[in-house]
């Protein structure tokens, strides 16, 4: 029997959580908003990585081409500090960004801590898959999902990926009539 579930990436950048040094809880926080929300089948794909260009780069690249995740979501290294290069490596590996992501994510989450502003998170496309960085505190994961996930859906159904569906209540995806 086939597997019709979407494998979704969750990705965690983190140099103490990869090295053991303290318990990932980004990647959980993602995991458990996706069960939260969606209604069509899926797998999570997780990754615990160090903040380094090159191992977030094959991670991603990996993820988008080999394993066709649909949806790829980072968590972690997108502030200033000199490591924090998820961003950049992001928009490397990805074909378009979508910048309204970011700007939305950070909107939403100043709404609650000023210190949002210093947030760098960025979204886009690779292939059939979607990327987007989020931050890596547990609480302003699901403050940037709320408020960009209504969109996901359909941008993965724009640029060919697999159909994702949502609990209307808990997350009223957008999709034109006909969609």
């Amino acid at each position: 029997m086939t597997d019709l579930s979407c494998p979704i990436g969750i990705v965690v950048v983190s140099d103490r959580a990869s090295a053991g040094i303290y318990e990932d809880r980004g990647g959980p926080a993602i995991e458990a908003w996706l069960a939260n929300v969606l209604t069509s089948a899926w797998t999570p794909l997780k990754r615990i990585i160090p903040d380094e260009k090159d191992v977030i780069a094959a991670t991603l690249i990996e993820l988008a081409d080999e394993h066709k995740c649909g949806l790829i979501l980072t968590t972690g290294g997108t502030g200033p500090a000199p490591r924090d290069v998820t961003p950049e490596v992001t928009e490397a590996v990805c074909e378009r960004l979508l910048p309204g992501f970011g700007e939305l994510m950070r909107q939403k989450s100043l709404l609650e801590v000023p210190t949002a502003i210093l947030s760098r998170q960025i979204a886009g496309t690779r292939g059939s898959s979607l990327l987007i960085n989020l931050p890596g505190k547990p609480s302003a994961i699901g403050t940037c999902l709320d408020a960009v996930f209504p969109a996901v859906p359909y941008c993965i159904d724009l640029i060919g990926g697999p159909r994702l569906e949502t609990d209307p209540a808990k997350c009223a995806a957008f999709r034109p009539k006909g969609s």
